[in-house]
């Protein structure tokens, strides 16, 4: 697998509501261990549609992953101009932070948010351009947006073959315990 699509939960799907929650550093730790076998392997890029929660989480994540895989290179690819503009001050200032990190930026439509159309179409360009998902969610936990990209890559696995590698609610809390029992977590 070169390419590879990492998306998930919004952050308010998670009922995280600012980057100082706990379980942030969770799921990155999550999706470190997921990508570093790939990586290994040969993973050149990370595309994500780069909405708040996990996608910019998963971003943090490759940002530190290339300090030690230089030649690991990160995308975000959004569905529309100025995808943050109604985000609070502080969320736009964490995307801009991490918009100046990426090898990649750009979006699916040159023009603001007109309509779903452009969110489909950035789906699909993302699952054309990569040859897996890396896919944090749990439908036993909580339904949620990330079912439409689960759809979708169902649909490309059958036909294709697309690779689907997910992430769980129970991942997240196996990582919590086992530093809750390590006496990492204070």
């Amino acid at each position: 697998m070169k390419n590879i699509l990492v998306t998930g939960y919004r952050a308010h799907e998670l009922n995280i509501f600012d980057q100082k929650n706990k379980g942030i550093a969770y799921i990155k730790k999550a999706i470190e261990g997921r990508l570093l076998p790939l990586i290994e392997e040969g993973l050149e890029w990370v595309l994500t549609p780069g909405q708040y929660g996990v996608d910019l989480w998963a971003c943090e994540t490759v940002i530190e992953l290339k300090k030690r895989y230089p030649h690991l290179k990160l995308s975000i690819i959004a569905a529309y101009q100025n995808p943050e503009e109604k985000w609070k001050e502080e969320k736009q200032q964490y995307f801009h932070d991490i918009l100046n990190k990426v090898d990649y930026y750009g979006t699916v439509s040159n023009q603001p948010y007109n309509g779903v159309w452009q969110l489909t179409a950035r789906d699909d360009l993302l699952l054309r351009k990569t040859d897996g998902i890396l896919l944090f969610y749990d439908e036993d936990a909580a339904e949620g947006s990330p079912r439409f990209y689960k759809q979708k890559a169902m649909k490309k696995h059958e036909k294709d073959g697309y690779r689907i590698l997910t992430i769980r609610s129970d991942d997240i809390q196996s990582i919590a315990d086992e530093e809750r029992y390590s006496g990492f977590d204070s």
